[in-house]
């Protein structure tokens, strides 16, 4: 069996499960405790892995700004199956305080070489053109990085859920209810009975300001 990195799901919602509102907006569903323990919990990993439609809606940095600075900052990966990162965005335009990887489905040189510099590319597409969850954590883990932070979105989530491949979740939950009309923590996984869902056990559950913070490991 081919190891892989392993993968903590961190999210971030209200009561009822929502990342952001309908239009997109999610800043700030947490207080400034939880996201502050959201960065160390990035300084802990090797990579923060995110995608492209977080990259466009938000237009993060995804840097570990801890107190102290962490003295390595963790790479940072976009899964970006068409390679639609824009030049400018914040992420790619600091590879100078950090390494970062844009793992793309399918060839594309043209839009490969209009990458700023510093920025590196891998191609873990799988045979629908788009990124393959597990030749990415394959990737990874051949590249040294063997701890990944996965933090959205919500599409980005249910690839891995649904294949297996998160191993543990770190779920804020602020105490605020957005509604039905907001963006789920995962998106659909295409489940047709109850007994094919995941289940997982409760580890650890702490109040974080005014949020709480409930960690979650596979059922054995």
């Amino acid at each position: 069996m081919t190891v892989r990195a392993s993968v903590t799901l961190k999210i971030a919602t209200s009561l009822d499960s929502r990342i952001a509102l309908s239009n997109g907006v999610s800043q700030w569903i947490t207080g400034p405790e939880a996201r502050a323990r959201a960065h160390q919990m990035r300084a802990a990993h090797d990579a923060v892995l995110v995608g492209i439609g977080t990259v466009l809606a938000d237009d993060p940095l995804l840097t570990a700004r801890t107190v102290p600075l962490p003295q390595m900052q963790p790479v940072r990966i976009v899964a970006d199956s068409r390679l639609r990162a824009p030049s400018s965005a914040r992420l790619l335009q600091s590879a100078s305080a950090g390494k970062v990887v844009i793992a793309h489905g399918s060839e594309l040189a043209s839009k490969r070489e209009a990458m700023p510099a510093g920025v590196e590319t891998w191609a873990v597409g799988g045979v629908d053109g788009r990124v393959d969850p597990s030749e990415l954590l394959r990737r990874a883990r051949g590249e040294g990085l063997n701890r990944i932070f996965l933090e959205g979105g919500g599409q980005l989530a249910a690839s891995f859920v649904r294949l297996g491949l998160v191993d543990r979740i770190e779920w804020f939950r602020a105490p605020i209810i957005l509604g039905g009309d907001g963006l789920p923590a995962i998106a659909g996984l295409g489940l047709d009975a109850i007994s094919k869902a995941s289940h997982w056990r409760l580890k650890q559950s702490e109040k974080i300001g005014n949020d709480i913070l409930e960690s979650w490991v596979k059922a054995d």
